[in-house]
C-alpha cells in the first residue's frame, strides 16, 4: 500500500467525533452547551466525568493508535522494533531516515487536523489537546511526554485554567523538542529528528490559535475555571 495513504487515514481516524456522539446518547448537541466544542473539557463539563473521561481517552487513542501503526510499518535501520508490537515491515521502500520520520509526523499532524477539522459535524471540531496528546505519546521518548504533563499539571494547578496550562504546554512543546535533542547529543551528531521539530512548531502552534476564543476571555477574565462535576 502507497505511503501516502496513510495520511489519509490517520485524518480519518482523527475526524471521528467522539464528543458530538456522546452528547447524542444523552439527547443533546454538545455544541449547543458549555463552549460549543466537542473536546473532552467540553463534554466534562455538560455531560460529566462519566462521558468526559471516556471521551479523553478516545480522543487520545485517535491519534495514539494511527501513528504507532505506521511507525510499526515504515521503519529505517537503527530504529529498533515496533513500540508494542511487531507488524510485517512495509514493502515500500522509503529511502532514507528523515523521509520514514516525515511519514510518521504527517500521520500525527494528519490526526490532529481530522479532529480540529472533522467532516462529520462541518469542518468544525475540538481543538486537538487530548488527539495530540496520543501522538506525542507515539512520536516521543517517555521523558520528554513526563515533562511536558508536568507543566500542563503545574499550570493548570495554579490556575485551575485547563485552557492556559494547554497554550503554555504547546508553546513548551517545541522548546523541549530542541531540548531533548541536546540533552542526548543528538544536534552535535547531526542525527536528530527535524521533522519532529517541525511538528511541536505546527502542532504547538495549532493548539495556540485553536485557543485565541479562550486567550481573548483569558485577557478579559471571563474565562471558565475548571470545576469537579459528577
Amino acid at each position: 500500500m502507497p505511503w501516502f495513504v496513510f495520511p489519509i487515514v490517520a485524518f480519518l481516524c482523527g475526524s471521528i467525533p467522539f464528543g458530538y456522539l456522546f452528547g447524542k446518547l444523552k439527547g443533546i448537541d454538545i455544541r449547543q452547551h458549555g463552549s460549543g466544542n466537542i473536546g473532552a473539557t467540553n463534554v466534562w463539563r455538560v455531560l460529566g466525568k462519566s462521558f468526559g473521561l471516556p471521551c479523553f481517552l478516545l480522543d487520545v487513542l485517535k491519534g495514539f493508535v494511527p501513528v504507532v501503526v505506521v511507525m510499526n510499518l515504515f521503519r529505517f535501520d537503527g530504529m529498533g522494533q515496533g513500540l508494542l508490537f511487531d507488524l510485517p515491515a512495509s514493502t515500500v521502500q522509503l529511502q532514507g531516515q528523515h523521509l520514514v520520520q516525515f511519514v510518521h509526523v504527517l500521520c500525527g499532524l494528519c490526526a490532529i487536523l481530522g479532529h480540529n477539522y472533522s467532516p462529520w459535524v462541518g469542518f468544525k471540531g475540538g481543538k486537538g489537546i487530548a488527539t495530540s496528546a496520543g501522538v506525542l505519546l507515539a512520536l516521543f521518548p517517555f521523558f520528554g511526554i513526563a515533562l511536558l504533563l508536568l507543566i500542563w499539571l503545574a499550570v493548570f494547578l495554579i490556575s485551575r485554567y485547563v485552557s492556559l496550562a494547554s497554550i503554555v504546554a504547546a508553546a513548551a512543546l517545541p522548546l523541549l523538542t530542541v531540548w531533548g535533542a541536546f540533552h542526548h547529543g543528538k544536534f552535535q551528531h547531526g542525527t536528530w529528528n527535524r521533522s519532529l521539530l517541525a511538528f511541536s512548531v505546527i502542532a504547538g502552534g495549532m493548539a495556540i490559535y485553536k485557543h485565541r476564543s479562550n486567550i481573548e476571555r483569558l485577557r478579559q477574565g471571563t474565562e471558565n475555571r475548571f470545576k469537579k462535576s459528577a
